[in-house]
């Protein structure tokens, strides 16, 4: 009786060679397919002419001599995508693009998906184009968050009804569950899950409904969030969080914090060398904001403004007197309010007369010298207007206007 085949037993699945060159991080298939015409790639010592060769596995296969190897477990890096960069290799035009950006060792990478040039947010690269497929196609049912800012009237059972697709100039756009977020003047914020990821689906179908798209962030891709990655930053999901999603694609853990590869390099055109080392290095750690309250800025005015006696310490500064420090120390030295000596009543003091039956001013004691009292300057008197001589002593005199007085004259009925 024979035994049951195991896996071992089983042969292995042939495939194209593009597609196992480009699983090993060689090129991509159309470029594999170009390396194959101009006679680069050889298996087994013979130039291959045709990229329809089909094998189980890459022994004996040399690409310009060099012999390749087996292709390693998939990985995956999540970018956040700054806006006016373009999702491709290289642009005719000379834009930038995300491999302009992107930090130096990693691997050959490819994007899952695209995101236009205004759009921002999380954007998948991986060394697998079979972990790239499966998040791409529509059947796995992957699903992608997108959050966006539009200028113009809109109310929820309007967004309600996407749930059962729409159709806009002949495309038919499937269904998306589409939520009000909240209102900031003429501009509403809304909440889009999507599963097919059309080109520009998102822009198209808001402003099918009136609106006017001015942002569009990704925040989810499957599991996969964008959390608190930095705007530039790329990030490498662990391993095991990528077999759970080649196990349930749908699931919607999003498993640990992405581990940081290195700091962002500055703008700049250039290609990633495949050959350099891939092994990431770790950001250092943000130093701590410094909270500045009301108590430690008080603090800190009182030690600055405080006398060179007290500052002079070892190993401290002198304190410069400044002028600021001296208009300083001048109001601080004014008697606040409410704290000045009190002034003393230098008034006459009243007593009762009880012949008079009220209160009188009450005479100094005859032994007191007299007060002297001192006279009032006399006051300047004012110059004359010069532009009308005046009479002294003598107002003008105006002629008066005639005055004229208003007689109804008396009706006499005929």
């Amino acid at each position: 009786m024979s035994r049951p085949a195991t896996p071992k037993d089983r042969p292995k699945e042939q495939q194209r060679i593009a597609k196992l060159l480009a699983r090993a991080g060689v090129a991509s298939r159309r470029e594999v397919e170009r390396m194959i015409a101009e006679g680069r790639v050889a298996l087994n010592g013979t130039v291959l002419d045709t990229p329809a060769t089909i094998l189980a596995s890459l022994a004996g296969v040399t690409v310009d001599g060099e012999p390749v190897e087996a292709p390693a477990a998939a990985r995956l890096f999540l970018y956040h995508k700054p806006p006016g960069l373009l999702v491709t290799e290289r642009d005719p035009a000379g834009r930038p693009t995300i491999y302009d950006r992107l930090p130096e060792g990693l691997p050959r990478l490819v994007p899952v998906g695209r995101l236009d040039l205004a759009t921002e947010g999380l954007l998948l690269l991986t060394t697998d184009g079979e972990l790239k497929r499966q998040l791409e196609l529509p059947a796995t049912g992957v699903e992608r968050a997108y959050r966006a800012r539009a200028y113009g009237p809109i109310t929820q059972e309007q967004l309600e009804e996407l749930i059962h697709g729409v159709e806009i100039e002949g495309v038919r756009y499937g269904a998306i569950d589409a939520n009000l977020e909240r209102r900031t003047g003429a501009n509403v914020w809304i909440e889009l899950i999507l599963t097919e990821g059309k080109n520009r689906e998102v822009r198209r179908v808001l402003e099918y409904l009136g609106l006017k798209v001015s942002r569009l962030i990704r925040t989810r891709y499957g599991p996969f969030v964008l959390g608190d990655l930095a705007v530039g930053e790329i990030g490498e999901v662990k391993q095991h969080d990528v077999v759970a999603f080649r196990k349930d694609p749908t699931r919607k853990g999003g498993g640990e914090a992405p581990k940081l590869v290195e700091k962002p390099r500055p703008a700049g055109r250039g290609r990633i060398n495949p050959n350099e080392s891939t092994a990431p290095t770790s950001l250092p750690k943000p130093r701590p904001v410094r909270r500045i309250t009301k108590a430690t800025a008080n603090r800190a005015d009182k030690e600055a403004f405080a006398e060179p006696a007290r500052q002079a310490q070892p190993g401290r500064d002198p304190v410069v007197l400044t002028k600021a420090t001296k208009v300083k120390r001048f109001y601080d030295a004014k008697p606040k309010a409410g704290t000045a000596a009190p002034v003393a009543d230098t008034r006459p003091k009243r007593v009762f007369n009880p012949e008079l039956g009220r209160n009188v001013r009450a005479k100094p004691p005859r032994d007191a010298k007299p007060t002297e009292r001192t006279e009032r300057p006399e006051r300047a008197e004012r110059a004359p207007n010069k532009s009308t001589p005046r009479t002294p002593g003598k107002a003008l005199a105006r002629p008066s206007k005639p005055r004229t007085v208003k007689t109804h004259k008396s009706r006499t009925r005929k």
